[in-house]
């Protein structure tokens, strides 16, 4: 079983639906330590990321790029020009294929971590969204079809969440509050993992 453009189209406007939903939760859960917009700046993405036609092609690569460029165009937040970094590296990662095995795809979401970590200068532990994507990609990686890909990346994402709520922020307008911020889960890895229940 393979991951297509037609799969990724459904995954889209699951996204966008979710993040409709999640707005209110997520503003909430980053008004206690930034501006309390990253629920509105994802959802206004998800509607950009739903207007995309990814029908037009069965060239992943393309398809990521259109996501790419319409996550751009929605917001010039750094949390959503972190996205726009991770579906780059897909795009080119994918670049001229029409399907990719979904045993693939942890390897893609680690060179994204990497990308997205050189674009943000934060790092895997500073309780961010990478350690989300990081914990994806490594409790992803014996995964070989959508439905093992989706079960084990929500563990992986909630385990993250779990494991770091503890933990001082270290990236962000939430570091200038680090005792604050213990205690309290990242706005960016609580969408992921709420994306994914």
């Amino acid at each position: 079983m393979s991951l297509t453009a037609a799969d990724l189209s459904l995954a889209v406007d699951h996204l966008a639906s979710k993040l409709e939903e999640l707005e209110p939760v997520l503003n909430s859960a980053d008004s206690r330590l930034g501006d309390g917009d990253t629920g509105t700046m994802l959802a206004r993405m998800g509607r950009g990321l739903a207007d995309v036609d990814l029908e037009s092609t069965d060239d992943l690569g393309a398809a990521f790029m259109l996501l790419t460029k319409a996550t751009l165009a929605s917001t010039g937040s750094s949390l959503g020009t972190l996205i726009g970094t991770a579906f780059m590296t897909f795009a080119k990662t994918t670049k001229g294929k029409s399907e990719i095995e979904w045993s693939e795809v942890f390897a893609m979401v680690d060179d994204a971590v990497v990308a997205m970590s050189a674009r943000g200068k934060s790092a895997v532990g500073d309780k961010t969204i990478l350690d989300s994507l990081n914990a994806i990609a490594r409790s992803t990686e014996s995964a070989t079809d959508r439905d093992e890909f989706v079960t084990q990346a929500r563990s992986g994402a909630q385990t993250a969440l779990d494991e770091l709520r503890d933990q001082p922020c270290q990236i962000g307008r939430a570091r200038m509050y680090k005792e604050q911020s213990i205690g309290m889960d990242d706005p960016g890895m609580l969408a992921i993992a709420l994306i994914l229940k």
